[in-house]
């Protein structure tokens, strides 16, 4: 085996369970209560929405990664067909977001301890499951691979007993039960803060798709890249559709929109609310496997962002270094920065960590998708130049549908300024990107002396 080369062990089942796994996390069983409470019911609508510009960067994702499979994907394809700098901040502005965004599931899971120990301080819970998790990353990626397919199984095998359960109450509930399609309806409508609540919702919602993209990720590990990627990026977002509007909808019909938030789950409200003795319990568990599961795959896919910085020489080459097991120890250490930060914000903030790691994190992952459907622009055009064999998989629409997703990402990025909540993603963000500009610029002048 090649000294400092990542080993192709991933499957197609374990890609698409890999990016599962990142996607079903606390943006679905946690996230969705801030979604509820942004747009009330008509969240239904901003998570179909959310879907459909996934549906567009995974189409345009499938494209490139296919015809040149990568570990490094999308920042290697910026500074291949864009420019060098467009490769540097779309791979840094990418390691910064899953970084924070192991700070939001860290910080998640120090809300779900909760339910069972109340007085126990959440930074104890968050350094003993990152110690957990570092572990597994430090193995192989083929054990990383096992662990998260299990991960995700029990989770997606939740949600399907929860669609089933929750059909069965709803089907079954009297008419003065309060369970039903009139909660759509009820205390304000469906639209109870208009078109504006149910736009900034979308934008919650993208959180919920966060880590689809690290099937593109994934390539440099994958058997076989041309079939795997391709079949996992269908399955991972026909599933994530599917699970999220479900899921949400039956929701919405048992617990009223008015009691969603963030202090726990609102799966865990509505096993409370269906008394069911110990099922809240078992959904309190369920959501935290949910957490550690996504926090370990942006563990991986910040671990190898970090990695292909380095084999760009535009990171230090000591996070370059592989053990015998294929795995890059370096990056993965300075890949957990976000624990120590979530743990910080956790005691200075108690009560709003997991909204402001949201926010903080939200950024660098909407940039890069961004940046991935103007790669797609330079890529079709640069390919269809260079007179290049034909494409094996193609985005539909070409280029309509890029720009279209280009735009609505760039729409909603922008709306956040006006939201309280979310104004910090443009705080953090601006200055995020002022930061990677003189960064570059020095490492230039460093390289050019």
């Amino acid at each position: 085996m090649e000294k400092n080369k990542l080993h192709r062990k991933l499957s197609s089942n374990q890609i698409t369970m890999i990016a599962m796994g990142c996607a079903i996390g606390t943006g679905l069983f946690l996230g969705s209560g801030l979604a509820i409470s942004t747009a009330g019911p008509s969240v239904l609508i901003s998570y179909a929405a959310g879907a459909f510009i996934v549906l567009l960067l995974m189409g345009c994702l499938a494209e490139m990664t296919v015809a040149y499979p990568t570990s490094g994907s999308f920042g290697t394809i910026a500074e291949k067909y864009i420019s060098p700098f467009a490769g540097f901040v779309v791979r840094y502005s990418y390691w910064i977001a899953n970084v924070l965004a192991i700070g939001v599931e860290v910080s998640a899971i120090a809300v779900y301890m909760k339910y069972w120990f109340p007085d126990v301080a959440g930074s104890v819970w968050i350094f003993l499951f990152a110690a957990l998790l570092i572990y597994v990353n430090a193995t192989s990626v083929n054990t990383f691979g096992n662990f998260e397919y299990v991960f995700s199984m029990i989770k997606i095998s939740a949600i399907v007993i929860f669609i089933l359960l929750g059909a069965y109450v709803v089907i079954g509930a009297e008419p003065s039960s309060g369970i039903g399609v009139e909660n759509y309806v009820n205390d304000g409508g469906f639209m109870p803060f208009g078109f504006w609540g149910l736009w900034v919702a979308i934008f919650i919602s993208l959180f919920s798709f966060l880590g689809t993209e690290l099937i593109a990720v994934t390539a440099g590990e994958a058997k076989d890249p041309d079939i795997a990627v391709p079949k996992a990026l269908k399955a991972t977002v026909f599933r994530l559709a599917t699970f999220y509007v479900l899921t949400i909808g039956l929701m919405l019909m048992i617990v009223p929109w008015q009691s969603a938030g963030i202090d726990k789950s609102p799966f865990v409200k509505v096993m409370e609310i269906l008394n069911i003795p110990g099922a809240s319990g078992i959904m309190n568990f369920i959501v935290l496997t949910a957490a550690l599961s996504a926090m370990n795959s942006q563990l991986y896919a910040s671990t190898r962002m970090i990695f292909s910085l380095s084999e760009q020489k535009q990171a230090p080459a000591l996070f370059q270094k592989v053990s015998r097991k294929g795995v890059p120890l370096r990056a993965l250490l300075i890949s957990t920065l976000g624990i120590f930060l979530a743990a910080g914000v956790k005691v200075l903030l108690p009560d709003t960590s997991y909204a402001f790691m949201m926010g903080i994190s939200m950024f660098g992952a909407i940039f890069t998708w961004f940046m991935v459907f103007i790669s797609h622009l330079y890529f079709r055009r640069n390919w269809e130049k260079s007179g290049g064999r034909k494409l094996p998989v193609k985005m539909y629409g070409f280029p309509y549908l890029t720009i279209l997703g280009a735009f609505l990402l760039f729409a909603l990025t922008v709306s956040t300024w006006f939201t309280g909540p979310f104004k910090i993603v443009l705080q953090f963000g601006v200055p995020w990107l002022i930061f990677l500009c003189i960064a570059y610029l020095l490492m230039m002048k460093i390289k050019r002396t």
